[in-house]
C-alpha cells in the first residue's frame, strides 16, 4: 500500500510534473531548439498512449513500478528512450494505420455528434413536458393532459 502510494507519487513528479517544467522551458528559452520540442512532443505522445493502455494493464503486478521505469527511460539524458520507441515502434506503426484511422475518428466523431443530438433532443422534449406539467399544477393543482396519455401506457 505504501509502496504503491510512492511509485504513484513519483510517477506523478517524474512522469508528469518534471516533463511538463522541461518542455515549459523547452518552449519559453530565449531560443526556441527544434529538437527539444520534437523530442518532448514525441514523449507527450508516448504517455498519452500509455495512459490509455493503462486500463488494460493496470492489474498487473508492480505496474506502477514499471511504469516508472518507463517513464525515467524515456526522458533521462542518457537513455533518450523517446526517440528509440517513438522511430522504431510508433511511427512505422502510425504512418503504415494514419489513412484508417483518420477515417474510423471521423466516423466515431460523427456517430458521437448524432448520438448527442439525439439525446438533446429527447431531454429537451422531457424538460418543456415537465416545465408544462409543472406550471399546470401549480396553476391549476392538476396534471395535464400529457402526463396523463404517460400514465395510460
Amino acid at each position: 500500500m505504501l509502496g504503491e502510494f510512492i511509485s504513484r507519487g513519483l510517477v506523478m513528479v517524474l512522469g508528469y510534473a518534471y516533463p511538463a517544467l522541461e518542455c515549459f522551458k523547452a518552449l519559453e528559452g530565449n531560443r526556441v531548439e527544434t529538437a527539444d520540442l520534437r523530442f518532448w512532443c514525441q514523449y507527450w505522445i508516448i504517455i498519452a498512449i500509455l495512459t490509455v493502455m493503462e486500463r488494460f494493464v493496470s492489474w498487473v503486478p508492480m505496474y506502477d513500478e514499471v511504469k516508472l521505469a518507463v517513464i525515467i527511460y524515456l526522458w533521462h539524458p542518457k537513455t533518450k528512450g523517446t526517440g528509440y520507441i517513438y522511430e522504431t515502434f510508433l511511427r512505422p506503426y502510425v504512418a503504415k494505420y494514419e489513412p484508417g484511422m483518420d477515417r474510423n475518428l471521423q466516423e466515431v466523431r460523427a456517430r458521437a455528434w448524432n448520438v448527442a443530438l439525439y439525446y438533446w433532443k429527447n431531454c429537451t422534449e422531457l424538460g418543456q413536458s415537465a416545465f408544462v406539467d409543472i406550471m399546470d399544477y401549480l396553476a391549476h393543482g392538476k396534471v395535464s393532459r400529457s402526463s396523463k396519455k404517460d400514465k395510460k401506457k
